[in-house]
């Protein structure tokens, strides 16, 4: 594995820069973090894909990982520097609750969806694969799999507007609190 991983260090630290937005110092970190969870048994190669394919992945995973770190960061240091109050940890009963109505809806709602299409969904948005990974995992080609995902998203689009939810913000707004 280390000689893979030597083989694909330039590629690797070029595409981890891109990532991490030319931030060398990040790109660095993201780049070790990444040869890290690989070389732990973390992220695991399974040879459904190019090597260099799957490296690229745990790289991109990671650089959003680390991006989401130090966003909540920012955050909090912002809010203690002008005082104003962090989130609180625990959520109201009330948020659990609304949180949970929400999700319920959107289970619903992706049940309408053709098998394929929720699978897709699903693949893309929760687990964060790419449409070429979650084609992949399903076993069919990639532009069925775009055919696919297009038609879920505008399908889902659809039933959140005739269940009365009027946009995709107001569903994402509920869900991240």
């Amino acid at each position: 594995m280390r000689a893979k991983l030597e083989q694909q260090h330039e590629a690797g630290f070029g595409w981890a820069m891109a990532c991490c937005r030319w931030d060398r110092d990040e790109a660095m970190e993201v780049l070790q973090a990444s040869y890290l969870k690989v070389l732990d048994g973390k992220a695991r190669f399974d040879g459904r894909s190019e090597f260099r394919t799957w490296l690229f992945g745990v790289i991109r995973r990671t650089a959003m990982e680390s991006r989401r770190r130090r966003t909540v960061r920012d955050i909090a240091l912002k809010n203690w520097f002008t005082g104003n109050p962090a989130p609180a940890a625990n959520p109201t009963p009330e948020k659990v609750h609304e949180t949970a109505e929400v999700h319920q809806r959107l289970r619903n709602l992706l049940q309408q969806l053709s098998e394929r299409q929720r699978d897709l969904l699903h693949l893309v948005f929760y687990q964060d694969m790419t449409i070429e990974q979650a084609a992949s995992v399903l076993g069919i080609n990639l532009g069925t799999a775009r055919t696919h995902y297009a038609r879920g998203k505008a399908q889902l689009k659809r039933l959140l507007i005739e269940s009365g939810e009027t946009s995709w913000e107001r569903m994402t707004m509920t869900t991240s609190g």
